[in-house]
């Protein structure tokens, strides 16, 4: 356990993919099996409600009692949620119901309904604040289109806004400049593709997709890369990449469902308007999770 009471976003936190029915219905008891099975595995923690919990096509009713699920399967300090939505006023709301449900800390992204300016996100993020609840923000410029830059992260966490980031640019060389800019606000690992290296510049914590379905082996990795066992790192970042890349990938909910459904967990479907892995894309993911249960990472 690598969390810390006032910093419970550190460790490995992942973010769950949320189990369906094949009528598309959420299945909270094997959600809450598959929370508490995430944490027996050695994860710290669980981040839902995000992207790889398919929030956006959910109902406010389904996604405040997913929440709630977790908490009762958990414990509320290791559940960090999601709280993103289109206005401010909505995400603080989200933000307060993650508090009252217990929840110790929060995940934000910043405006995503258009392409906002740094005044914007700053409000936003003062906006949220109010709720209470610290807050990790999550850079995600890809799909936001808003890039929360080594600066502008500086500036949040200045004005106490907030307290991490989810770093999921892709771009390393940012670690070191934080570092220098904000050097208490904690880097957490973003995109699963490059957990070593950014572990190797400092990361304090991994907000994770893979372990989803390969929970002991990732958490081994990641142990390896922050105390520097960089032999047993590497050897397991090799095994694995075939399938941490895929968390970057437009289609890295089904594929990360699929490796679930073939070691033995429940995945499942995805709601629309995702829809299924083409073939040649399942073969790919198959064989990499069939390489990796081959190489007893299961």
């Amino acid at each position: 356990m690598t969390t810390t009471p006032n910093r419970p976003w550190r460790g490995v936190l992942v973010a769950t993919a949320l189990p369906l029915t094949d009528e598309l219905a959420v299945d909270y008891d094997k959600f809450a099996e598959h929370c508490a099975w995430l944490v027996d595995n050695g994860c710290d923690g669980v981040v839902p409600n995000g992207s790889l919990g398919e929030y956006q096509v959910l109902t406010p009713e389904e996604r405040a009692k997913v929440v709630e699920t977790a908490v009762a399967a958990i414990g509320g300090a290791r559940v960090m949620p999601g709280v993103a939505a289109y206005g401010s006023a909505e995400s603080r709301r989200w933000a307060e119901q993650a508090r009252d449900a217990g929840c110790a800390s929060v995940m934000l992204l910043p405006p995503n309904a258009y392409r906002a300016d740094e005044r914007s996100v700053l409000a936003h993020y003062a906006e949220v604040a109010k709720a209470g609840v610290p807050i990790v923000a999550y850079n995600n410029p890809i799909d936001t289109k808003v890039d929360l830059v080594p600066e502008l992260l500086a500036k949040l966490h200045g004005e106490g806004y907030i307290h991490a980031v989810k770093e999921f640019s892709g771009d390393v060389r940012r670690a070191y400049q934080l570092a220098e800019l904000a050097p208490e606000l904690d880097l957490l690992i973003g995109a699963d593709d490059v957990l070593l290296e950014l572990a190797l510049a400092g990361a304090k914590g991994w907000v994770a997709g893979y372990p989803n379905a390969l929970p002991a082996a990732s958490v081994e990795l990641y142990h390896a890369a922050v105390g520097g066992d960089l032999a047993t790192a590497k050897k397991l970042y090799e095994q694995l990449h075939p399938l941490l890349r895929w968390d970057s990938k437009v289609e890295f909910v089904q594929a990360i469902k699929l490796s679930m459904d073939i070691v033995g967990r429940h995945g499942g479907p995805v709601r629309p308007p995702r829809v299924p892995l083409l073939p040649g894309q399942e073969a790919v993911v198959r064989a990499a999770t069939e390489q990796a249960v081959a190489a007893g990472l299961a």
